[in-house]
């Protein structure tokens, strides 16, 4: 009887001290969504100096001037009209998963900066695409930290980063819609939209 009378206190405290303890778990491989923290951004020497582009439009509307919801400038997007013909010659293409801009991309950098710089008065838009693999977050991630890639890199060539905004379109815009690598290394690129000021009356 004596036993008993000690067993149960015994099972009780060791059920308490069992209920207030628990295993931690860190997070795995979590993808950091832009605006939300510091972005990784780089080339292949891994220099990184901007700080994070614009916050991201969550569902971008394919028939309307994708101007992202921007604070890191003072140029609203509505007072310039998009001339996605002028760069589009110049898109770049990345390999699979990743953001680094490759050497054999930077012609077409240069010449985008080109364009930049013999017109004072435009700005850019960088779109970031991924292809069809992986969740929609996670290529909306990649896709801005692509087009944020491209900014630096330009600035790195003289262009004012303040000129540049990003959006991101994930897996959204394919220009392939195959669903083999040929098609998928086509829609793993950034788009340049030159924006030229509108006319005022």
């Amino acid at each position: 009887m004596k036993t008993m009378k000690l067993i149960y206190p015994l099972a009780f405290a060791l059920a308490i001290a069992l209920a207030s303890t628990g295993c931690k778990h860190e997070p795995v491989d979590v993808t950091k969504i832009p605006g939300t923290g510091a972005a990784v951004v780089g080339n292949e020497n891994n220099n990184q100096t901007l700080p994070p582009g614009n916050p991201l439009q969550t569902e971008p509307n394919p028939n309307e001037f994708p101007g992202p919801i921007a604070t890191s400038s003072n140029w609203d997007p509505a007072n310039y009209s998009p001339d996605p013909s002028a760069l589009a010659a110049y898109t770049i293409h990345f390999a699979f998963d990743s953001a680094v801009i490759r050497d054999s991309e930077q012609a077409n950098l240069q010449a985008v900066a080109s364009a930049l710089t013999a017109d004072p008065n435009a700005k850019l838009l960088i779109q970031g695409n991924c292809d069809e693999r992986g969740t929609e977050e996670y290529n909306r991630a990649l896709g801005e930290r692509r087009a944020l890639a491209a900014r630096e890199a330009l600035a790195k060539l003289g262009i004012d980063p303040m000129r540049v905004r990003t959006i991101s379109f994930g897996k959204d815009h394919p220009v392939d819609s195959g669903h083999n690598e040929a098609a998928w290394q086509q829609n793993r690129r950034d788009d340049f939209v030159l924006l030229h000021p509108k006319a005022t009356m």
